[in-house]
């Protein structure tokens, strides 16, 4: 019994604790993660740049729609079939997929660190449904690009537009947005500016899409 009030007790601390850091970070950006950490660690520098989402231009974040999670405005932090879709494909040996929805990939890189496999992905499973409950899809947006890291030691759109192209996330062309969302789900080993092979092929079907995303009303949670 005793041993059982502790688990309880420790439990209702836990919930309590990541409840108002959740909450906190719904009104103030967070100052650093976990993995700018492992960057700093690693004798790396780190850049970033905050930038609210009502001054990033919109095609960034109907880039990162297209290039990571098409449903983002309609579903609640998990999309099953997204999930299924790539456990069909991992089953049938091609490349290796997760279902990662963009708020997963948010409170991923916000609260917790890179890998750590099934433990690290209940905690992930717990931070999405928290952030989707307090923060709402705005705010999971402006939150994701403006930390998911976007080349060796740099975070966020902002930091990467000026990285590449020498001017801030403001104003961005379809082609720009969407080699930055290209970068994203392997930045430490591609470049948005003067890129070749797969970020090349891939940014250039992005650029396309960031028109469909609007047409389409993909990002109507956005606006």
């Amino acid at each position: 019994m005793i041993a059982l009030r502790w688990l309880l007790k420790a439990t209702l601390i836990f919930v309590a604790v990541t409840m108002l850091w959740v909450g906190l970070y719904r009104f103030v950006p967070p100052p650093f993660t976990f993995t700018m950490m492992g960057d700093l660690l690693g004798g790396r520098s780190v850049t970033k740049d905050w930038m609210p989402l009502s001054q990033i231009d919109p095609d960034m974040a109907r880039a990162a729609i297209a290039g990571e999670d098409s449903r983002f405005c309609q579903h609640h932090g998990f999309d099953f079939r997204a999930i299924a879709g790539a456990a069909m494909r991992n089953a049938e040996g091609g490349r290796i997929r997760g279902g990662s929805t963009i708020s997963q990939q948010t409170a991923k890189n916000a609260f917790l660190f890179q890998g750590g496999g099934y433990v690290r992905k209940t905690f992930e499973a717990y931070f999405t449904t928290l952030i989707e409950m307090l923060w709402g899809k705005r705010r999971i947006m402006e939150v994701y690009l403006n930390i998911a890291e976007t080349g060796i030691g740099t975070y966020g759109v902002n930091a990467a537009a000026l990285r590449y192209f020498g001017h801030d996330a403001t104003r961005l062309s379809p082609t720009e947005a969407a080699r930055i969302a290209a970068v994203l789900p392997l930045p430490k080993k591609r470049a948005a500016i003067a890129p070749s092979g797969f970020v090349r092929r891939h940014g250039n079907v992005l650029a396309r899409y960031v028109g469909v995303v609007r047409r389409a009303g993909l990002d109507t949670c956005l606006r």
